[in-house]
């Protein structure tokens, strides 16, 4: 006698695939500590762009002769190797160029350089934490450091430029406070 099988072969349970406790980049959460890339162009490009450009133009208004210029230049040329670690720190293996000698052309090129870096950033991958697999500090934290370290540096130029121009405040503080309706002509009393 023969007997026929109709049912379907029990099918034999997989084990359940197993967690994964590796991490990927994109899914990371932000870091919180560290602006974003969009922030950190416009604050290197209008704000201290503007700034050093009143600073550069208070110190080569004063005289070539003048023995108060020595540590403004000395902290312009700091100021350019700052702008200068921006640009390899967001650079992705390219080589630096040699900059122009003239200061203010230096400070130019220098900014083109690290603005061009920084454009060259993904907006959506920096300030996430690196996946703690690799073993690897996000570029992020090391990039916002050189941005304030270019900021300290503005401010120790504008400490040193108020005794060779003293309305450099005025200066930098155009602009800060716009009135939508000008001051009457006439006494209010």
């Amino acid at each position: 006698m023969s007997e026929t099988i109709t049912a379907e072969p029990a099918e034999i349970p997989q084990p359940p695939a197993p967690k994964t406790l590796l991490e990927t980049w994109g899914k990371n959460e932000r870091m919180r500590h560290v602006p974003s890339v969009e922030w950190i162009v416009w604050k290197l490009d209008v704000d201290l762009r503007r700034r050093i450009h009143l600073l550069l133009s208070s110190f080569n208004a004063a005289s070539g002769g003048d023995g108060r210029r020595n540590a403004p230049e000395a902290e312009f040329r700091a100021l350019c190797r700052c702008i200068e670690r921006i640009a390899e720190t967001a650079r992705h293996g390219r080589a630096a160029t040699q900059g122009p000698s003239d200061l203010g052309a230096r400070i130019d090129a220098t900014l083109g350089n690290a603005l061009a870096a920084l454009n060259s950033i993904d907006g959506i991958l920096f300030g996430r934490r690196y996946p703690f697999q690799t073993f690897e500090r996000s570029k992020a934290e090391p990039l916002y450091g050189a941005l304030l370290a270019v900021i300290d540096r503005v401010h120790r130029l504008t400490e040193l430029l108020r005794a060779i121009d003293p309305r450099i405040d005025e200066r930098l503080l155009e602009g800060l406070v716009v009135l939508q309706e000008p001051m009457p002509e006439k006494a209010l009393a």
